[in-house]
């Protein structure tokens, strides 16, 4: 069976910066919503940033832990695609967040050990995409764009039945190496393209998409040109 590739692009937060991502081709972006993240977004930055997004790639709205009232906020102000879930939310609250707005989500699972893809157990049955980062440190202010890399290796022959995107530590040098050990069909890279904490770096970018591209060509994984969000539904679920 073809598998199809996906690169995405986090924590973006102006114009040009979102323009060169999808540019170079990135097929999903993200928006942080999380005040201690420096990639953190006003509902207001968001909606623009939105519009020039919109049918060029699939959005995902980042949140940790965030009540209905804001999610709620969030999503009148983007019509994002997906939710990127960050926080400890439970399988339970997924389904919960599924049935009442009507969105696709995407769990982040922590990882530093084998045991902890037990947890992503749990979650498959649930999320429409997991997303394997790096366990923070312990002292980090941030569940994610740490910069912090896990052990890839954790993730070679693993099978949820689940699309999956890979990140932590990802940067333009690495990622070819991530997905040939990794075997993933998908990354996701916000710090590994900023040239300061929440400073996106246009060359940045484009490099890593560019070499993401390449290893999954020669891994043998597919662009999803036939399944761009100007050709498909959003991923609002049934």
């Amino acid at each position: 069976m073809t598998t199809t590739s996906i690169i995405k692009i986090c924590g973006l937060s102006t114009a040009p910066t979102l323009e060169a991502a999808l540019e170079a081709g990135a097929d999903m972006v993200g928006l942080v919503f999380f005040e201690k993240s420096p990639r953190h977004v006003s509902l207001e930055q968001a909606r623009a940033l939105a519009r020039l997004a919109r049918g060029r790639a699939r959005i995902a709205v980042l949140t940790v832990d965030a009540s209905d009232a804001t999610l709620g906020a969030i999503i009148d102000a983007v019509a994002p695609d997906f939710l990127q879930l960050h926080g400890r939310e439970t399988p339970a609250r997924l389904a919960d967040l599924k049935r009442t707005f009507g969105l696709a989500t995407i769990k982040a699972i922590g990882v530093s050990a084998v045991s902890d893809l037990d947890a992503a157990t749990a979650y498959a049955d649930v999320a429409d995409r997991l997303l394997f980062d790096a366990k923070p440190p312990k002292d980090a202010r941030l569940p994610g764009g740490n910069g912090v890399a896990f052990d890839w290796r954790l993730l070679a022959g693993l099978d949820l039945q689940r699309p999956y995107l890979l990140s932590g530590g990802l940067d333009p040098d690495n990622v070819a190496q991530a997905i040939a050990i990794a075997g993933a069909a998908g990354v996701d890279v916000s710090s590994g393209v900023e040239s300061a904490p929440g400073v996106k770096d246009i060359g940045k970018i484009r490099a890593f998409v560019a070499k993401a591209r390449a290893a999954f060509a020669k891994a043998g994984a597919v662009h999803p040109s036939s399944a761009q969000p100007g050709r498909a539904q959003p991923g609002r679920v049934a």
